[in-house]
């Protein structure tokens, strides 16, 4: 992640310069000039700040700062990558970085194990989820950021490290050999009935296409003849892996997205190059408020063809492209470089970065601007915020005490005490937390800190500082002390009316202690909204024909 570091008063000058030459010259030449100018005075001022400065300087930060102050004046998306970050950008773009293939983080004793990913050292090797590090070949670890102990695991592929654990009481050794890892874009794929295949896409790295393809064969190989594809949580990726995407169930010669900026090199169409693997086969797309950029262009163009339904909540709204520019001494910018457009000529970008206010605030693109184009079926959609669903579904919001019970850490401790006091459990599609686990839980928490402000008891201290003020406070006093002790009762029995809501939490955290992530996932599966109310369009294919075949205006 890059660092976002508040710019100085003399590099808030210097970028005031640049800019302004930038304004101030307009043909070519003298635009060369500006920059070079600009470019003069940077390393002028960093040169005499050096010599002349009260402080030892480190000229290496303040050039870092001095240009990732400039860059958040454009757009979130450009971005400087020194080449220390190169590591992390690379996995962040292709899914892959050598190391161990575990998922660790922070939770208040020390960094510990959340994941180890099925396949890779870590997993191989006997590390569990709960396993507490101390030690990183001869490096304690306890007191170390994540971020450090992150680093320390990482390494060229085949060479050795020793991780030292604690694990309840015993403190464990294991020596592991790092190597290539890969992150799956696809994390989970399965049959969820006799008809059902269900894909989970989470990121649009390298192969995203190639996970999907051999995905999809396998389930029709398997009996699938309806599709759900879901990209929920996808903040997407690289543009040719999502037009590959598309190209499964669109035929060749199809424009899938096209891409428009400033220079000619950036203008491009992307069009469907291969015969689709199934262009009949139902297919249900899921999107939310965090599918973003390729997750937007899969689903908008199914949508503009009229090929799939969307369900779920409305997208993010990233309709921006970016290019990665190789900068002086290793390092990058990652700078955006042009809009998309999708088949029906919309571009989804919700927030205009061109147009900033004075004070650098940006806004999103207001509904009475936003433009109408029609799918392949003459249906009406709309440019400038995200796609939009064909059937909106509100996310669920969850209970106060399921939030608390999570972020203090007592579903996850819970769950990895149940995974040493019971070798297995039944499969993810079927497993459930009995009443029997639940009193066992409910027994856990005993003498546990998790207290927590409900919704009602945020309205009552609201009421009482509005009241406070008024002169008649004293006159409800007696009544506001009724409320607020019947609201103190009923948090007291939280546990039982919010018992299926922390039920289904924590099925999934026990699941993953056995089936790892991909079993994670599918014991999400269970009882999910989106998924039933997909399912049910399946069910009537009127219904999918109705929603394919209207103007949803």
């Amino acid at each position: 992640m890059i660092r976002k570091i508040k710019l100085p008063v003399l590099f808030g000058v210097l970028i005031l310069l640049f800019l302004g030459g930038l304004v101030a010259f307009q043909t070519k030449n003298d635009r060369l000039f500006a920059i070079a100018k600009s470019i003069d005075i940077f390393a002028t001022l960093i040169r005499e700040l050096d010599t002349y400065y009260v402080d030892q300087i480190d000229p290496e930060r303040l050039l870092t700062v001095g240009v990732e102050a400039m860059l958040e004046e454009l757009d979130p998306y450009t971005e400087y990558i020194p080449e220390e970050e190169s590591d992390d950008f690379r996995m962040l773009t292709t899914g892959e970085y050598a190391g161990v293939g575990a998922l660790i983080g922070n939770r208040g004793a020390g960094n510990i194990v959340l994941m180890p990913y099925t396949g890779f050292p870590a997993q191989n090797a006997g590390l569990r989820i709960g396993d507490l590090l101390l030690q990183v070949d001869t490096i304690e670890v306890q007191k170390k950021s994540t971020s450090e102990v992150s680093e320390l695991l990482k390494g060229p592929a085949n060479t050795g490290v020793t991780v030292m654990v604690k694990r309840g009481e015993d403190t464990l050794k294991y020596s592991l050999n790092r190597k290539k890892i890969s992150l799956k874009n696809v994390p989970f794929y399965g049959k969820l009935d006799q008809k059902t295949g269900y894909i989970k896409l989470s990121d649009f790295t390298n192969n995203a296409s190639a996970e999907v393809r051999n995905a999809l064969v396998s389930l029709k190989a398997q009996g699938a003849t309806q599709l759900i594809l879901d990209l929920r949580d996808n903040p997407g990726g690289l543009i040719n892996e999502a037009v590959e995407i598309v190209n499964l169930f669109i035929p060749k010669g199809k424009e899938v997205v096209k891409t428009i900026g400033k220079l000619q090199q950036v203008n491009y169409t992307y069009k469907t190059t291969k015969t689709p693997v199934d262009k009949e086969i139902g297919v249900i797309v899921l999107i939310n408020e965090r599918s973003a950029s390729a997750a937007e262009i899969v689903a908008g163009a199914l949508q503009d063809y009229d090929r799939a339904v969307l369900l779920g909540q409305k997208s993010f709204g990233k309709g921006l492209v970016q290019t990665t520019l190789p900068l002086s001494f290793n390092a990058q910018i990652k700078v955006t470089t042009a809009k998309y457009y999708i088949p029906s000529g919309r571009c989804i970008q919700a927030i205009d970065y061109a147009k900033s206010r004075k004070d650098g605030s940006t806004g999103t693109v207001p509904d009475s601007l936003r433009k109408a184009f029609k799918t392949a079926n003459g249906r009406i959609v709309l440019d400038g915020a995200g796609i939009e669903p064909d059937e909106k579904v509100t996310e669920k919001s969850y209970a106060p005490i399921s939030y608390t019970l999570v972020a203090g850490n007592h579903v996850f401790d819970y769950a990895t005490t149940f995974f040493y006091n019971n070798p297995t459990i039944a499969s993810p599609s079927t497993f459930e937390v009995s009443e029997e686990i639940y009193a066992d839980f409910k027994k856990f928490l005993v003498g546990k800190e998790y207290d927590y402000t409900t919704y009602t008891e945020k309205s009552v201290q609201d009421m009482e500082k509005f009241l406070a003020k008024e002169s008649y406070f004293d006159e409800v006093k007696e009544q506001l002390e009724l409320i607020k002790s019947k609201v103190n009762h009923s948090k007291e029995n939280d546990l039982d009316t919010h018992k299926k809501e922390i039920k289904k939490i924590l099925s999934e955290e026990i699941v993953s202690r056995y089936y790892f992530q991909e079993g994670m996932i599918e014991a999400s599966l269970q009882g999910d909204p989106v998924i039933e109310l997909a399912k049910e369009y399946f069910a009537s294919r009127a219904r999918m024909s109705k929603a394919l075949a209207e103007s949803s205006n």
